[in-house]
């Protein structure tokens, strides 16, 4: 069903495993920050210890072993290796903690993939202006180059940037993630802007210095849920629909994957927005420059985050104020006869992994694509036997082979989120996504693994038969 050297992975972040924040020199992070201001977090919680991963890596890398995992995705703590997120101050002791932790990947036949920004940009650069400032681009495309020069040599699968949609949406549009902004239908997109151009600047980096002896692929992580129309019958539903997809999706695969910039479908629609609703200021989606580098064709794999599903209809112009919600003008809602899987909003529909696969398949030039993220929830009571996360996994990994083999979508790899138990931002430990269950109130820390992890086990067994050893 899946090919011998297909990817078996799990995921995980920096801020939300490692702790140790100010440990050995590291440097604050926006998330650091916003985290320790009240009422941001559910209960107040943060990630100063998390699952303490910087001091219990070789308990991580046990869970990783236990799994039989091929693969394991973790990002770097750019305020670890860079305190104030420049290369005038290197922190050696996070180079030496993240080389420790390759070495010791890589020596259990284990390959690394590493995520360089997932969320936790330098507090240093924030006070800098941040994501909203064009020099941020260049900040990040030199500790780009930073990581392939020190890592390159051992990691081949590299990805820059995180969920742009939801670093741009939930930071600058919602602020109800680092840094907390809430400036609503302008930030975001010039934020979203920003985030390509680093990406770029960074593959570009790669690609001209560093691939031709170090051989890897870079990409960046699109997170999107599959959506269909509400009434498949209705036309305004099915446009609403495409629109939904074009701003979620679309804001970044196109530009990378198709033409160079943003959906036509996408801006029309924001200026019209902005005549209707009498803005006059500058475009609210920028455009890019002569100046800016090339986004086409600066992604060597299609690297997708699913793990919901939405049906869609036409928004109705209820949004009379300018925000990203009515420049979309569409509504989103959950199948009753779905499931829900502990989060309110993660209703899992396994199908439309497949059918998201195959769009992704006909929209973008028929990519190699990684899952590289996809995962199930619990809340409330502590359940070791969640036999229902097990059935959801496995129905999920069977759509993604119907795509392999009856849409011919080249999935290369699927990681879960996550290896373990771990801070999921504002809504802190209040919600386990984990293979592994962590007891926070257990100064230990102990990992224990959940059914849905055995179950994982099995069917990463059963499938990979390179006859390696773990």
């Amino acid at each position: 069903m899946f090919p011998s050297d297909f990817a078996w992975g799990a995921s995980t972040s920096a801020y939300q495993i490692e702790g140790g924040w100010q440990a050995d020199g590291k440097g604050p992070s926006i998330w650091d920050t916003f985290s320790h201001e009240k009422g941001r977090v559910f209960e107040d919680q943060n990630g100063d210890v998390a699952c303490n991963s910087y001091e219990l890596w070789e308990k991580d890398l046990e869970c990783i072993r236990q799994l039989g995992l091929t693969h394991y995705r973790l990002s770097f703590s750019w305020a670890r290796l860079l305190p104030d997120g420049t290369t005038r101050n290197v922190n050696h002791k996070g180079v030496q903690y993240y080389n420790r932790v390759i070495d010791d990947l890589l020596a259990c036949h284990v390959s690394p993939m590493v995520t360089l920004y997932h969320f936790d940009l330098p507090q240093a650069l924030e006070d800098l202006g941040g994501w909203k400032s064009p020099g941020i681009a260049t900040h990040f495309d030199n500790y780009a180059k930073f990581c392939f020069q020190t890592f390159g040599d051992r990691v081949k699968l590299w990805l820059t940037i995180n969920e742009p949609l939801i670093c741009a949406k939930l930071g600058y549009e919602d602020g109800i993630h680092a840094p907390g902004v809430k400036e609503k239908g302008i930030s975001a997109y010039q934020v979203g802007h920003n985030l390509l151009r680093a990406h770029a600047m960074a593959w570009h980096s790669y690609d001209s210095e560093y691939r031709a002896t170090q051989r890897g692929a870079v990409s960046l992580a699109l997170n999107s849920d599959w959506l269909e129309p509400l009434n498949p019958g209705s036309n305004e539903d099915i446009a609403a629909t495409e629109r939904d997809l074009v701003f979620t999706l679309g804001w970044f695969a196109w530009p990378v994957f198709v033409t160079g910039d943003y959906p036509e479908m996408m801006r029309s629609a924001i200026e019209h927005r902005s005549k209707k609703l009498g803005y006059s200021g500058p475009p609210r989606l920028p455009s890019f420059s002569k100046d800016d580098p090339t986004i086409l064709g600066t992604a060597d794999f299609f690297a997708l985050n699913y793990y919901t599903s939405r049906k869609v209809k036409a928004g109705g112009d209820a949004e009379q104020t300018l925000c990203m919600k009515s420049d979309r003008d569409a509504e989103e809602f959950i199948d009753p006869s779905w499931p829900i899987c502990g989060v309110s909003w993660l209703a899992v529909v396994p199908y439309g992994l497949r059918k998201l696969l195959k769009y992704i398949k006909d929209t973008f030039n028929d990519p190699t694509v990684y899952i590289t993220e996809n995962g199930f929830s619990q809340m409330g009571p502590l359940q070791m036997e969640d036999v229902q996360r097990c059935e959801f996994s496995s129905s999920t990994i069977l759509e993604v082979a119907k795509a392999m083999q009856e849409d011919g979508v080249k999935v290369r790899g699927y990681f879960a989120w996550s290896l373990m138990d771990n801070f999921e931002w504002a809504d802190g430990f209040s919600v386990r996504f984990g293979l592994f269950h962590v007891d926070f109130s257990d100064a230990k820390l102990s990992r224990t693994m959940y059914l849905y992890g055995q179950e994982y086990a099995k069917i990463i067994s059963k499938h990979h038969n390179s006859g390696q050893t773990h």
